[in-house]
């Protein structure tokens, strides 16, 4: 565990720019008292994502054991909410603000949750970092002052994972979830399709909860596809790749997606997996960095199986929260947007951060393939390629202004 010494240089390190850039605010000295640091937390306990939020929660509390429990000298109090569903979860979001008093809120793995929570950050102008919800609107025409999101957006996704589907056929059916996020894939890769070669020959959108996936694969089975684009979610995965196992479909016709997670392979079993996939991060890359490999071990250590790649984006919200809070020096809500704006991972190849006229994390991803014998219980994906390879093709990947059309008002 992390000293606050260690923590404080490790950040000035990382985050020097926010210090720096909080000369917009006409300086430093904000009010302090020495009670806790209240965080509030919104990841599923419930229904088909609650494997994912366990563990987004995990890596989010790693996050603050790391960090000593503290931060500006004073405990960090954690409080975690469900994510049932849109209006529960921006009820929670308000309830962490008005009951509990939280300075700064992690959670939101569903779009459609994530959307309804931003506008209860926004009114309440308490800093939301989004972990998981990946719809293009969040940092695009909605986009808020107040909330951050690490997920990359679908479109970039898509343009990550299109050229591997245009290698795999010409003809193409998608299944993805009924809601924005579904929506959000669809129309990204019907956008590529001729980029690619390929052509579309149908498509369901399937409601979450969904039990039998029978008549939707033999509607794919129907259309002869070369290649299926999919993009379900959490339990709803798990279900749907056990009965394309079962139903015979496994080594017949590819499968492609985005918005998996690791535990959605570990809870179908190594006879049943398959596909290519893209991710924001896989614990045994071995382009992981110093940071990201002692994460791996703590984590280990902590809970007894690695990290998912859920767990990751828990970790680095959280991490990215507590290292703008001190950079800040305060808690006031500005003062922490403002640190978050300025705030740089210089560990890896190049630096990352949030872009601060959207606040999109802009990273490259993984692309991944389910491998051929998986002998590990948890490692089951060879790393194929980074979605993109320098700085410069990054931020092309993740769009330009006018591209992503966000419109962010003042503090």
């Amino acid at each position: 565990m992390a000293s606050q010494k260690q923590l404080s240089s490790f950040t000035r390190r990382t985050v020097l720019g926010a210090t720096l850039g909080l000369a917009a605010l006409g300086g430093t000295a904000f009010a302090q008292d020495t009670g806790p640091v209240r965080i509030g937390m919104i990841y599923s306990k419930q229904g088909p994502g609650a494997a994912i939020g366990e563990f987004l929660q995990k890596g989010s509390v790693l996050a603050v054991e790391q960090a000593g429990g503290k931060v500006l000298g004073r405990p960090i109090e954690l409080t975690w909410l469900d994510e049932p569903d849109p209006q529960g979860s921006q009820q929670n979001m308000q309830k962490l603000i008005t009951e509990n008093h939280v300075v700064a809120v992690v959670g939101g793995n569903y779009s459609s949750s994530a959307l309804a929570m931003m506008t209860v950050a926004t009114r309440e102008k308490i800093p939301l970092i989004l972990p998981g919800a990946a719809a293009g609107e969040i940092t695009g025409k909605s986009c808020s002052r107040y909330v951050f999101r690490t997920q990359a957006t679908v479109p970039v996704q898509m343009r990550g994972l299109m050229p591997y589907v245009g290698q795999l056929g010409k003809k193409v059916y998608f299944i993805t979830p009924s809601y924005a996020f579904g929506q959000d894939i669809v129309r990204s890769s019907r956008a590529l399709l001729k980029d690619v070669g390929a052509t579309e020959v149908g498509s369901d959108d399937v409601p979450l909860n969904t039990a039998d996936y029978s008549s939707y694969i033999l509607k794919i089975r129907q259309a002869k596809p070369d290649v299926v684009v999919g993009g379900l979610v959490g339990g709803d995965f798990s279900n749907f790749l056990k009965q394309w196992n079962e139903m015979g479909m496994r080594d017949k016709i590819p499968y492609v997606a985005v918005a998996v997670t690791d535990t959605d392979f570990w809870d179908v079993g190594p006879q049943a997996s398959s596909g290519i996939y893209i991710k924001p991060w896989y614990y045994n890359n071995p382009k992981n960095t110093a940071a990201e490999k002692k994460f791996t071990a703590d984590f280990i250590k902590k809970y007894g199986r690695p990290p998912s790649d859920k767990s990751w984006s828990g970790w680095i919200a959280m991490r990215s929260l507590l290292e703008s809070i001190t950079a800040a020096k305060s808690t006031d809500p500005k003062a922490i947007v403002t640190a978050l704006e300025h705030w740089k991972n210089t560990e890896g190849a190049f630096p990352y951060g949030y872009r601060p006229w959207d606040h999109q994390l802009v990273k490259p991803a993984v692309i991944v393939k389910v491998k051929s014998t998986i002998k590990d219980k948890w490692d089951y994906f060879d790393v194929l390629k980074d979605t993109s390879a320098t700085e410069a093709e990054t931020q092309k990947a993740f769009g330009s202004k006018e591209e992503i059309g966000c419109k962010m008002g003042p503090l």
